[in-house]
């Protein structure tokens, strides 16, 4: 007596086999491409970011300074202090722009408003502002000339 009908044969489970194996490679793909991403990413050099973040960092904390009305000499000076040594650091941080004059002249400036702001600290929080704004220009007008 034969079973004229195979009882272990479902006429979907191949279907379901093949969306399965197809999400598995899917998933595996994604983690993959991510994976290289982030390799990639990890090789490149962030120094030129990095500076740019940290100097536009320590401006805000000088808006937010004067916003608040915390303008002593204790309370900003650390500040032009840290973007005067940053300043230093704007030709190596964008090592294919040192040889241009122009940038050459843009970080020249940004470096002497803040030396001025160093040899004479602002006494109150309009000096305070006037000076973050002359270093915001200087910033702004190398921006203007680079990023585009």
């Amino acid at each position: 007596m034969s079973n004229p009908q195979p009882s272990s044969v479902k006429p979907g489970s191949n279907a379901t086999k093949y969306l399965f194996l197809f999400l598995i490679g899917l998933v595996i793909g994604v983690v993959a491409t991510v994976m290289a991403l982030r390799a990639i990413d990890a090789r490149k050099d962030h120094f030129h970011g990095s500076v740019m973040h940290v100097q536009q960092w320590h401006l805000g904390q000088l808006k937010q300074k004067v916003e608040q009305n915390r303008c002593a000499a204790t309370d900003v000076l650390p500040h032009f202090k840290a973007l005067r040594v940053m300043a230093d650091d704007l030709e190596p941080a964008f090592p294919d722009l040192a040889d241009d004059k122009r940038f050459g002249e843009h970080a020249s400036s940004m470096r002497a408003k803040l030396d001025a702001a160093l040899a004479s600290p602002p006494l109150n929080c309009a000096g305070v502002g006037t000076v973050n704004t002359q270093i915001g220009e200087a910033c702004k007008a190398c921006h203007q000339d680079f990023r585009g």
